[in-house]
């Protein structure tokens, strides 16, 4: 079993990919897929990666790629293991493919991350709460304490109530 990702610039991977010598995955969740990504990549977060099976022609190579290439690193093992013979991680990820000026599919109206929306969210009710606590009464400190705790027990399991409330915003609806 493989368990090291063999790190590739990006102009490495291009050329791979425009002579069909390679396919790229992209480990980011549909949302960040959504908004950007390498052309031709296919999408397999990583959430649901096992599910996800990954059929590849034999004597391709397999090139993983996240937004930065820090996730990727992060998961190497569990990535590599479902490749027969080296597997390889795009270096820098899409933020790297962008700045050597690839081709990438964008899409400016579909919506922020919803890491990114948590942040903002998170970031406004707490700030909302000290600022309310200042000017009108104490009490409203428990709203940024709330915010606290839910942020810290989200770091602890995994599980974040403000993503999945979000995730259910109506702008966050996939379009048909």
């Amino acid at each position: 079993m493989n368990t090291a990702l063999i790190p590739l610039k990006p102009d490495d991977v291009e050329r791979r990919l425009q002579r069909r010598q390679a396919v790229l995955v992209d480990i980011r969740e549909a949302d960040e897929f959504a908004r950007r990504h390498v052309r031709g990549a296919l999408s397999r977060p990583l959430s649901s990666f096992e599910q996800a099976h990954l059929k590849v022609d034999p004597g391709t190579d397999v090139v993983f790629t996240c937004r930065t290439g820090m996730r990727t690193g992060a998961n190497c093992d569990r990535l590599a293991a479902v490749v027969e013979g080296p597997a390889y991680v795009l270096e820098g990820g899409v933020d790297a493919w962008a700045a050597a000026g690839l081709p990438l599919n964008e899409d400016r109206k579909a919506p922020l991350e919803i890491q990114r929306q948590v942040h903002i969210a998170a970031g406004a009710l707490v700030l909302a709460g000290v600022a309310l606590g200042f000017v009108l009464h104490p009490a409203f400190y428990s709203l940024s304490a709330f915010v606290g705790a839910g942020l810290a027990f989200a770091g602890v399991t995994g599980f974040c109530g403000m993503a999945t409330l979000l995730a259910r915003a109506p702008w966050n609806r996939v379009r048909a």
